[in-house]
């Protein structure tokens, strides 16, 4: 019996790995485990597919989530049963809200020992709860369960993993010991498949069309519109950004890309407004209100633009690819469920559709409006290149606006979630590479950001150049042990303030004495030397220029680095005022509000 449980696990794992790979799986992360042995050994033996190794399930399952970003395709996590399957849990969450394609196979104790105190054995079907798209718990493997049955069963939770919305699937996977037969051959599958390549059930996703009724609506929307404004917020791949270029060509209208649009730093040939946040900054009332607003694809990072669109009583036109609702302040007029791409596929002339950045169309005529918005944009252009890009002090303001002009053109952007996607947001050039940029905005943590940007460096096969700051790198200093053997290599800006800088722009700042116990949170910890003792390369330059080649230098390695910018908080926070208040005599306003 022992010998017929053990060969039963090792075929009910082949056929799983074997169905994943035929459902496109390429890539699985694999965390040491006993209870979990059948699907390692099946997964390391499958010749389709790469395996990803690491100790922390946490960081593994952060490290799946880029992989799935950079690469588009899902990826499977595979990790034993017990408390392994809750530190899922954080990255669960995140690719539930950014809609990224997870498979987890949490393996699991049989029926028979759960709830009676049974060893590393917890309530885990169903663990993710909404956060999973869908979630199964299997049936031990048994002789007389049909094969065909788990197949469809993995080809259902593929597909809820993909469609109408991505995210998330959860596979609970029980086991029997023995777990495997001492030097028993992995198994082979049986010939159960109609064809030698596709899954069991091949699943085709509904075509997704813009209706005439709706191109209709959208079009009547637009007429009348004289002072209209374009929002930008987060795109999926290089079909969406070219799209939304052509769109806003198209338009003619004044635009506001976000910065993890992939567009707010790049040489787009359009006259967008670039640094439309710190022209709330500077003037809260200086973004006129709008006829209109389009807002394409993901959510923004800037507070300021999100809370002028709040205020706002105008029709506001929303388009993404998501079936959720995603109007945070209940002023969406219009809600094409559709993506940018099909939205300009519909709109612009098929002349148009090629993959070049267009100019602003000639036929459209810039509004007096128009124009003095992009005066104030070009003021506010120059006032920021006057403070930050000459010689001088090394802040975080500058290291920012150095990466986003320091860029090759086949890098990927990785952004932490809490100041650096914002300094990036307010500060970075508008000439530097058009790349993509990722950021974990779905719920907005700083946990597992090593671990995502060294997956989104994997699955995309581009460097990655990551800025994050102090607390995010402690967050998840295990992933240090994924960076130092990363290809391609992931550069590592560690923005260093000693503690929780982003607090000290809160209200909560002026509490006095438990503010810096409980919320600047210092850690006087030596980060470079706790990178170094990983085997990572650090730098730790004083000044722009040494910023600058330390950049470079980092750029044409083969190798993994890090590079330290060294900041006090309170420091950081009177630089941001100071160039606030600069930008705000820029636009001919006395002072600037508050950071």
């Amino acid at each position: 019996m022992s010998a017929a449980t053990a060969a039963l696990n090792g075929r009910w794992a082949v056929l799983i790995i074997e169905e994943l790979v035929r459902l496109g799986v390429r890539h699985v992360c694999l965390a040491p485990g006993s209870r979990s042995t059948p699907l390692t050994l099946a997964a390391a033996g499958h010749p389709a597919l790469a395996c990803t190794v690491h100790f922390d399930e946490r960081a593994l399952a952060f490290h799946a989530l880029g992989l799935a970003r950079g690469s588009g395709a899902t990826v499977a996590v595979i990790c034993t049963s017990g408390s392994a399957v809750a530190n899922l849990y954080p990255a669960v969450v995140e690719a539930a809200m950014a809609g990224v394609p997870l498979l987890l196979l949490t393996a699991d104790r049989p029926p028979e020992l759960r709830d009676t105190g049974a060893n590393q054995t917890i309530d885990q079907v169903g663990l993710f709860g909404s956060h999973a798209r869908f979630s199964v718990d299997l049936p031990v493997p048994a002789e007389d369960y049909p094969a065909e049955a788990l197949l469809t069963t993995l080809d259902r939770a593929v597909y809820c993993g993909r469609h109408p919305l991505p995210g998330p699937v959860q596979i609970n996977v029980p086991f029997r010991e023995p777990l495997i037969a001492a030097g028993a051959p992995t198994a082979t599958p049986p010939p159960l498949w109609p064809t030698p390549d596709k899954p069991y059930t091949d699943y085709q996703p509904p075509a997704h069309a813009l209706s005439a009724d709706a191109l209709q609506a959208f079009r009547q929307a637009l007429e009348g519109v004289q002072r209209g404004l374009m929002v930008i917020g987060r795109l999926r791949d290089d079909a969406e950004r070219v799209a939304a270029e052509q769109l806003a060509a198209g338009l003619g209208w004044p635009v506001c890309a976000d910065i993890t649009s992939g567009l707010r730093a790049s040489r787009v040939k359009a006259s967008w407004l670039r640094h439309y946040d710190l022209l709330l900054a500077a003037d809260a009332e200086g973004l006129e209100t709008p006829d209109a607003i389009l807002h394409l694809g993901g959510e923004l990072v800037s507070k300021r633009l999100l809370g002028r669109i709040a205020t706002w009583r105008v029709p506001l036109l929303r388009v993404a690819d998501d079936p959720r609702r995603l109007d945070p302040a209940h002023r969406v007029t219009l809600r094409l469920q559709v993506s940018v791409a099909t939205l300009a596929a519909a709109l612009v002339p098929a002349s148009a559709t090629d993959a070049s950045p267009r100019p602003a169309s000639p036929a459209v005529k810039i509004s007096a409006w128009h124009h003095r918005l992009l005066a104030a944009d070009a003021r506010l252009g120059s006032a920021v290149a006057a403070a930050l890009d000459g010689p001088g002090a090394l802040d975080e303001p500058a290291a920012c606006r150095l990466v986003s002009r320091g860029l090759p053109a086949d890098a990927v952007l990785c952004l932490a979630a809490s100041m650096p996607v914002r300094d990036m947001d307010m500060f970075a050039g508008a000439d530097g590479a058009c790349v993509p940029v990722y950021s974990n905005r779905g719920a907005s943590g700083i946990d597992g950001t090593l671990a995502t940007a060294c997956g989104v460096a994997t699955g995309s096969g581009r460097r990655v150049v990551l800025v994050c700051g102090d607390l995010a790198f402690l967050h998840d200093l295990n992933a240090l042990a994924l960076l130092v053997r990363q290809r391609p290599a992931v550069t590592v800006v560690l923005l260093n303030n000693d503690g929780g800088g982003i607090f000290s722009f809160l209200p909560v700042a002026d509490i006095g004495d438990p503010f810096e116990r409980c919320f600047g949170t210092p850690h006087g910890l030596a980060l470079a030397e706790l990178a170094r003792g990983f085997g990572l390369a650090c730098s730790a330059p004083a000044t722009r220029a040494a910023f600058r080649a330390a950049l470079a230098e980092a750029l044409a390695s083969e190798a993994s680095t890090v590079i330290e910018v060294r900041s006090d908080r309170t420091a950081n926070l009177h630089r941001h005022r100071e160039l606030l208040a600069h930008c705000a005599a820029a636009v001919g306003c006395d002072a600037a509000p508050g950071a």
